[in-house]
């Protein structure tokens, strides 16, 4: 899943480059389009608002997975203009998956035009008959671990409703 969803955004980067680079909104659907499927949002936003996930409301809940998502999308769509022949390579999982195991992290490496490799993990879980993403982890840098650092400070100092419409802006 990992692989066939790196390399179906790759591909259509490339054959699209020039739409998408002066359209941004297309690109951010395009990446939304392939990625959604596969991302457990509410999972990772949950983690992401850790202890102020209680003292939400349900709007505010959703308006923060959205937002957070949205924003993690329009980086993430960014990023793939900046690369030109980029390949995904999933590493080989050191052990079988058991079947009761819900949760496991795929380690990849992405190898960029000028050779540099990124090491990139995917924490997964499974969700309902299929695995879904929840976390990335690029060079050892959690995007959960790093919003969530971020968002608890800021919602401290500004309040949730602020916090989520900077993150719809983003």
């Amino acid at each position: 899943m990992i692989e066939t969803t790196a390399d179906e955004l790759l591909v259509v980067v490339r054959n699209r480059r020039e739409e998408l680079e002066a359209n941004p909104p297309a690109l951010y659907s395009v990446v939304d389009e392939v990625l959604r499927p596969h991302f457990d949002i509410d999972y990772a936003g949950r983690l992401v608002m850790g202890r102020h996930w209680s003292r939400a409301t349900s709007e505010q809940r959703q308006r923060f997975i959205e937002a957070l998502y949205g924003s993690l999308v329009r980086r993430y769509a960014r990023g793939l203009l900046e690369y030109r022949e980029d390949t995904v390579n999933v590493l080989p999982h050191p052990t079988l998956i058991k079947l009761d195991e819900n949760f496991v992290t795929v380690k990849t490496e992405v190898k960029t035009t000028s050779g540099t490799i990124v090491p990139v993990d995917y924490r997964t879980r499974w969700v309902e008959d299929s695995w879904k993403v929840f976390d990335v982890i690029i060079e050892g840098l959690s995007y959960v671990t790093h919003y969530r650092d971020m968002m608890g400070q800021d919602v401290r100092q500004k309040g949730l409703d602020t916090v989520i419409a900077e993150l719809e802006k983003s």
